[in-house]
Formats: C-alpha cells, sequence, structure tokens
C-alpha cells in the first residue's frame, strides 16, 4: 500500500504540474480528494489492515494527501494569476474615468422634522414618550374628555378596528398613559402616527403628530407661551412673530390656537396665508381639571399644559412644500431634495 501511495502523489504531482487552467485543476483535486477519489478510497481501506499497519500506512496517507493538497493550492493560485495578468493586458484601462459613486439615500422630510423638534424641546428639557397606535376608545377619547356621543368627536373621525380598539386620531393617549404611570412633575413630547379619516391636498387619513405636556406645581399659561415662542423661533427663525388665538379643544381650558408670522411673505400677506400675514402652526392650553380626574391627578394642587402640531404641516412650511401628497408618494426625484 506505501508504493501504491507514493506512485498516486508521483502521478497527482504530475498531472498537476502539466494542467493549464484552474478548471482541469480543480478536476484533478476531485478525482483524488473527492468523495469518490482514488486517495479518498485507499483512506477508507485502512479498517482492513491490522492495528499495527493502520498508524505507519496512516501517516503516509496523511503526508501524501497533504502533499497533494499544498501543490494544488499553490497551482490554483498561479493559474488564477495569469488569468488576471492576461486580462490586464488585454484589456485597456481609461483611468481618466470618473469613478462610480454609490448612490445614497437620504432621510424623509418628515424625519427630518421629527427629529429637529425633538432636539428642540429636549433643549428645554421634554423627553419622548411613544404609545400604541391602535388605541382603546377610553385612552383615545373618554380619558381626554371626550364622553360617548359628544360633538367634538366628529372633528376626528376615524378608523375602528373593533368595538372599542381604533386607530388612534393623535398622540394625546401617550399623554394619559404616562400620567397614569407617573405622577407629576411630567415633561414630555410624544411623535408618532395618526389616522382620520380625511384625505386631500393638505389632509391624509395618516400622517404624523408631536404632542407635548407639561404638569408641575405653579405651571400658567404664560410658561406655555414661553415655551412655544422659543420653539417657533428655534424651529423657524429668531425674528419669527408668535400669535395666540382663542380657541376650544374639549381636553385643555382655556385654549389656543398658535399661529406664527408667515415664513413665505414674513407676515406682509400673500396666497399662502391668504393675505393675513400669519399661518396656524398648533393647537395648545391650560389641561382641563377633568383630564387630571380621570389619571388621579390632584388638580387643586398642580397644573398643566398641552400642545400638538401636525409633522405635515410644519414640513410643508418649512420646505416650501404645496401638496401634502407628495410627501407619501415615494418620488425619488422629491425625495432627493432633502
Amino acid at each position: 500500500m506505501r508504493e501504491q501511495l507514493e506512485q498516486l502523489k508521483s502521478s497527482a504531482l504530475q498531472s498537476i504540474e502539466k494542467a493549464s487552467s484552474v478548471e482541469q485543476l480543480q478536476e484533478i483535486r476531485i478525482s483524488l480528494l473527492g468523495r469518490k477519489g482514488e486517495l479518498t478510497a485507499i483512506m477508507k481501506g485502512l479498517g482492513s489492515l491490522t492495528a499495527e499497519e493502520r498508524p505507519v500506512v496512516g501517516q503516509v496517507v496523511n503526508k501524501v494527501r497533504d502533499e497533494i493538497e499544498v501543490a494544488l493550492r499553490t497551482a490554483i493560485e498561479s493559474a488564477q494569476e495569469k488569468v488576471i495578468s492576461a486580462r490586464l493586458q488585454s484589456e485597456r484601462i481609461d483611468i481618466s474615468l470618473p469613478g462610480r459613486s454609490q448612490l445614497r439615500g437620504t432621510k424623509h422630510p418628515i424625519s427630518l422634522v421629527i427629529e429637529e423638534i425633538s432636539s428642540i424641546f429636549a433643549g428645554l428639557g421634554f423627553a419622548v414618550a411613544e404609545g400604541p397606535e391602535i388605541e382603546h376608545d377610553w385612552y383615545n377619547f373618554e380619558a381626554l374628555n371626550f364622553p360617548p356621543e359628544h360633538p367634538a368627536r366628529d372633528m376626528q373621525d376615524t378608523f375602528f378596528v373593533e368595538n372599542n380598539l381604533l386607530l388612534r386620531t393623535h398622540t394625546s393617549p401617550v399623554q394619559i398613559r404616562t400620567m397614569l404611570k407617573q405622577k407629576p412633575p411630567v415633561r414630555i413630547i410624544a411623535p408618532g402616527t395618526v389616522y382620520r379619516c380625511d384625505s386631500d391636498a393638505t389632509h391624509s387619513p395618516m400622517f404624523h403628530q408631536i404632542e407635548g405636556l407639561m404638569v408641575d406645581t405653579g405651571v400658567t399659561f404664560g410658561d406655555l407661551k414661553g415655551i412655544l415662542t422659543i420653539f417657533t423661533n428655534q424651529l423657524f427663525g429668531q425674528k419669527t412673530g408668535v400669535r395666540l388665538r382663542p380657541s376650544y379643544f374639549p381636553f385643555t381650558e382655556p385654549s389656543a390656537e398658535v399661529d406664527i408670522a408667515c415664513v413665505i411673505c414674513s407676515g406682509k400677506g400673500c396666497r399662502v396665508c391668504k393675505n393675513t400675514g400669519w399661518l396656524e402652526i398648533l393647537g395648545a392650553g391650560m389641561v382641563d381639571p377633568e383630564v387630571y380626574r380621570h389619571v388621579q391627578y390632584d388638580a387643586e394642587n398642580i397644573s398643566g399644559f398641552a400642545f400638538g402640531m401636525g409633522i405635515e404641516r410644519v414640513a410643508m412650511l418649512k420646505y416650501g412644500i404645496s401638496d401634502m401628497r407628495l410627501l407619501f408618494e415615494n418620488d425619488v426625484r422629491f425625495l432627493r431634495q432633502f
């Protein structure tokens, strides 16, 4: 068997030396070391040897196998280098051509606005809170002073899943969930996706909101205006005018609509602001004591304010977008601008 192994090695090395391509070398490898290869067959026959012969012949088999593998590896590397060298000599490479740059994605304008707003409020001490998008009617309406059959529910017509489960119409339920888990002081913002049965150039059945809540002792309406003035000035510029108009929300009292000086005409009046010089940006107000009752807060000793804004509207004002539907059509030509 030792002589048989030596003859096999000699024949294998000669075949490897004569081979001129990687394919031929791979065929030699299979014929010798494959599952049905010659050397593999010899290794399977070791079991028929005596206990004294088996380790001696086994060493020889291992040595022959290692020498064949080294010779094959060296020959394959050499053949590959020859192929590369021949290709480089036959193909002309124009080193003056510009490189092929890899296309890189950009963040969606909605994401950019959410990150910027979150960063501004983080600097004012607000933490980010999140909640489920499929919400219970109690968190979405009743705990926020929208009792059943309340006419204010018509303003937030939504999609019901089953029974009292619905797609949330605002991120205000996150405020309720936070207050149920945490005693004052509370200072959070709640960004997220919300849903309403509405669709046109300035409305979408699915859109994004950021709502804020601050509850503590001695919080006043002046604190609300101060926080929102700082926010709008950082988002739209230090010279941006801010005004508050009386309004109504079931979960705040008193309530206000917050306007900013038109970012298009700087408050002079134009088509975008309908020649008023002002653009509505968000709603806000002092938290209604009825809301505190639902979360077991002592309305006699604490006070707070809440506010909310649509991210799409902020993005449209910030980037001069005329149609909200552009934000959801996935047109790469539009998205590459950001």
